[in-house]
């Protein structure tokens, strides 16, 4: 009898022992999202001034209507492009930027030329696993013409579904980080 009361007050020990382990009172792993106040897409050729598409919303969304600089770029021309995601709410501002190249295989930036805009992107940067990151890249255009470019960050995008490599975010799922339609003009 001594030795079935023994191990069944041991079972009891460790079934405490694991319930207590499992205390709701266990603080829990928050993902904090950075705040982009601020995209800057920067248009550099060899033959045409550097043109800069912004995008500021310092106050969020709700409050002022956010500052819009739309590129007016060179018709037939090939330029490289440089992304840059910034938090403007701190001082000095804090360049997500960073964050989003040390963490290349949890992001992907998205360019979606709309109808009328005459150009194509091409990615010319990687993530540690060799997939598409959008931080660099090509944009070339064609006849002069306007339409809408989206510029679309996207936290833990599925990189290897259907087109998402090519640029196309209909498939890639995860979380949109910041989305900006820019107007752009070829002339």
């Amino acid at each position: 009898m001594k030795k079935f009361s023994s191990i069944k007050y041991l079972s009891l020990l460790v079934m405490a022992l694991i319930i207590s382990a499992c205390d709701s009172d266990d603080p829990e792993m928050i993902n904090e999202e950075e705040l982009i106040t601020t995209l800057r897409v920067t248009f550099t050729s060899q033959t045409n001034p550097t043109v800069t598409a912004t995008f500021r919303d310092i106050d969020g969304p709700g409050g002022n209507d956010p500052e819009i600089i739309n590129p007016t770029l060179a018709a037939n021309t090939t330029y490289t492009v440089a992304v840059e995601f910034l938090n403007e709410e701190e001082s000095p501002a804090e360049d997500i930027t960073l964050e989003v190249a040390e963490e290349d295989d949890e992001h992907q930036v998205f360019f979606v030329i709309g109808t009328g805009l005459n150009a194509t992107y091409a990615y010319t940067d990687q993530d540690g696993n060799g997939n598409p990151l959008g931080l660099a890249g090509t944009f070339t255009t064609a006849a002069a013409g306007a339409g809408n470019l989206t510029v679309t960050l996207i936290h833990e995008p599925d990189k290897t579904a259907a087109n998402v490599s090519s640029g196309d975010p209909t498939n890639a799922g995860g979380e949109t980080d910041i989305e900006v339609t820019f107007n752009v003009t070829v002339q």
